[in-house]
């Protein structure tokens, strides 16, 4: 057999098995057989910016966030398109794509906020709303909100920080009073 034979054999043997792993394979799984990142199995760039997009809309509109003074400036002071693009980069860089995420760090991008413990349920409420409205599963939404969830700490302030805030317990003892 000739070089052009075998190479043109070689490619088609390749390429026969590509697709028939690419058939065969399960959700969780590549064409190559490799187990798919959480930014693959969420659809990549394109589905993630839509979620974030939607969640996005709500969280602006959210009256539990938007009492609080800090974060209703805040949505002011930063153009809606903007939070979205850092948020969708964010997202695809945490769960495995190519994308990267330049803002600022979540503590450094939220201490100014004074976000509780009430606000963070809503965001997170708000989310699994959209994860679902958009059909994600639940294994790939668990996944997403154990990397939300480490980054709970650097947002949320602790209760009792002298902050004067929702809960009025100012000296942190859990009566909602500062004596």
């Amino acid at each position: 057999m000739n070089k052009r034979v075998i190479t043109f054999l070689t490619a088609s043997l390749f390429v026969t098995l590509l697709l028939t792993s690419a058939l065969f394979a399960g959700d969780d799984e590549n064409p190559c057989g490799m187990t798919k990142s959480l930014y693959e199995r969420l659809g990549g760039v394109n589905a993630i910016s839509m979620v974030v997009d939607e969640f996005v809309e709500i969280l602006y509109v959210n009256e539990i966030l938007n009492a609080n003074p800090a974060i209703d400036k805040a949505r002011k002071n930063i153009p809606m398109p903007a939070l979205k693009f850092k948020v969708t980069g964010l997202i695809c860089q945490v769960t495995g794509g190519p994308q990267a995420y330049t803002g600022r760090s979540m503590k450094e991008a939220h201490a100014h906020l004074n976000i509780t413990e009430v606000e963070w349920a809503a965001m997170a409420a708000d989310f699994k709303t959209v994860l679902d409205k958009f059909g994600v599963p639940e294994k790939e939404q668990a996944e997403l909100f154990e990397i939300v969830g480490t980054t709970k700490a650097d947002i949320v302030m602790p209760a009792g920080d002298g902050d004067g805030g929702d809960d009025g317990d100012s000296d942190g003892d859990g009566d909602g009073d500062s004596k």
